[in-house]
């Protein structure tokens, strides 16, 4: 994960560079600074929106004895939609518009919580989530190939 990281990171500012001199070079470097800073006070704005809605929600699902797990996510979602239009460029705001969007956001929270369950306890994982679902194939266990009773 860290090296996707250090390999990204400047990736994405070669990218933000390139496009923002294509954009300004088609509708001016001004224009495409002014865009740049609506974006970013837009994501600013939305963080804060965002990070209230998602302590609220927190608190109102562990005030009703509810699994708060879907709700964290949500504003985990919601926040990184507000980091990515924070930070100044137009590829990390295009990223930030797009995870914004309902099936972005669906897509979204179906991963971090994928991961979230993965990097913790069982126990953990069914206080935020509540109890696991779990696919049962009925039928005949599949076997590795060593005969039943064999000491491999």
């Amino acid at each position: 994960m860290g090296r996707a990281i250090a390999l990204g990171v400047p990736l994405v500012a070669i990218a933000e560079i390139v496009v923002f001199v294509l954009v300004g070079g088609w509708i001016g470097y001004g224009w495409a600074l002014l865009a740049v800073l609506a974006a970013s006070f837009f994501g600013m704005m939305l963080l804060r929106r965002e990070g209230m809605r998602a302590w609220r929600g927190f608190i109102a699902a562990a005030n009703a004895g509810q699994h708060p797990g879907e709700r964290v996510i949500d504003g985990i979602v919601g926040l990184g939609a507000g980091i990515l239009l924070s930070v100044p460029g137009f590829v990390t705001a295009l990223a930030g518009l797009v995870l914004l969007t309902p099936p972005a956001r669906s897509v979204a929270r179906r991963g971090v919580q994928r991961w979230t369950e993965r990097r913790v306890s069982s126990a953990v994982a069914g206080d935020l989530f509540g109890p696991r679902k779990v696919k049962v194939h009925r039928g005949a266990p599949e076997t590795d190939g060593a005969i039943e009773g064999e000491i491999v």
